[in-house]
Parts: structure tokens; sequence; C-alpha cells
């Protein structure tokens, strides 16, 4: 029987009354959808990896309340690697298909970055806020569709000269991937100590010769892919695939 799995943010569980609230959409779907009642048994994670055991108490139509039981062990284990996916923003919903497919591959964190040649701007921070509320949307369903307990972390949209200043931790592996000037992955490390990785992909307009120096200046190793021009979007989820099957648990 396929787990029926629900989200609610660890603020939402009462660890003292073992029980758990589900906001608007997720009692939504369980009461509507699901046509779940008082007594059916369901599962119910918190995004930071964690899952349990949980009965239906209540289900309303705005919101419901389920009994806590057992810890269990989530449908899909993380990964071991912390893999970081900056990609430059992407017009329409090429972006949204990125966000679903890397969750699905189990990205740590997703930072969209703005750069010289990115397809889109953004013009005032409630666009921003909207597009994030999308993106989260997208990785939550992605997460529960995959069986994955913990939720990628999507940050605000940052300048590329910003992301060089962030990703900088100590023994991480910082890939910039570009259509050509680079060294074959076969030149990467074969194990990273740390278990920490960052790739960097551009736009479809590719990578101005100025944000390749500086990322290079600041320690990251310049990959191409090989002979063929791919869109960003493929190049997105093709180097975290990649990244999982060279450094995570993807066989």
């Amino acid at each position: 029987m396929t787990r029926r799995r629900f989200y609610a943010p660890p603020e939402a569980f009462d660890f003292h009354a073992r029980q758990v609230s589900l906001g608007v959409d997720e009692a939504r779907h369980l009461r509507e959808v699901l046509r779940l009642k008082s007594g059916d048994g369901v599962s119910v994670f918190d995004g930071a990896g964690n899952e349990y055991n949980a009965v239906v108490v209540k289900a309303m139509r705005d919101s419901a309340v389920l009994e806590l039981g057992e810890i269990t062990e989530p449908t899909s284990q993380e990964s071991p690697l912390y893999l970081t996916l900056a990609l430059a923003l992407l017009k329409g919903d090429k972006f949204d298909l990125v966000v679903q497919k890397a969750t699905e591959l189990g990205i740590t964190k997703l930072v969209p970055v703005m750069t010289k040649f990115s397809d889109i701007r953004l013009h005032d921070p409630a666009d921003a806020s909207k597009r994030i509320a999308r993106w989260q949307r997208i990785a939550l369903e992605a997460a529960k569709q995959s069986g994955r307990a913990a939720l990628p972390d999507i940050h605000a949209p940052v300048p590329f000269h910003e992301l060089l200043q962030r990703e900088t931790a100590d023994g991480a592996l910082r890939v910039m991937f570009a259509e050509r000037g680079g060294q074959s992955m076969s030149n990467l490390p074969d194990t990273v100590s740390t278990r920490v990785v960052s790739v960097l992909v551009g736009s479809e307009g590719g990578w101005a010769p100025e944000e390749i120096a500086s990322a290079e200046e600041h320690g990251w190793k310049i990959v191409t892919l090989g002979g063929r021009v791919v869109r960003a979007e493929t190049a997105a989820i093709t180097v975290t695939a990649l990244m999982q099957h060279r450094y995570g648990d993807l066989k």
C-alpha cells in the first residue's frame, strides 16, 4: 500500500501532546482528495529529515490534527552529500523544472543566481518573494513524491559576485560548468572528504569571460560536459545527477 505522506513544519509539532497540525493545503488534500477520516493511518514529515507514523484525529476543511506515533524511516534515505545547486535565473517554467528534478535527485540547497546573461531580471522584492514561494511548493511536492523527508533550502536570488563570496566552506569542492574551455569531469577528485559540493550552472546565454575569471580566482574548478551544447535546465539536472553519482548515493 502506498504511504500517504503529509508535511508539517517543525513548529507545527506538539510532542508533549503527541499531536501535529496540518496547514490548509495539506488538510484539504487529506480530506478532499484522499478522503481520509478520523482513525485513518498516515505519515507526516517535518522537512528536516524526520518522519512519523500518525493517525488522523480531526479532518476539517482548512485544518487537520494528527496523533503522532513512532518515528519511522522515510521512504527514501537522504544522500550523504551536501549538494548546493547554484543556477542562473531562467525564463518560464524552466527553473521550475530544475527545482522539481533537483529535489528528486537529492540537492540540499538551491541558490538562484543573477548573472550577466541571465534570461530574466527581478524587478522588485515582491516578484522574488512570489517566485521563492512557488519554488518551495514545487520542492515540497517533489519531496513528497520521491519519498524525501528533508526539503531543500531554497534561497533568495543573489548576484553572481555575492554567490562566490558565500560558497567558501573549507574543504568543499566548487565546480562551475561552462560550455567550453573547462577541464573534463574526470580531472575532478575521486572523493571529497567533507562531502560538501557546490555546482554552478549558467543561463542559456552562457558565462561572461569576467565571471569565469572571477570564479577561478575564488577557487572554483571550471568543467565542461563535453562536445554537445545543452540547454541550461538540461545541464543543471545532468550535473546534479553526475555529482550524486560521483560523490553521493546515486550508484
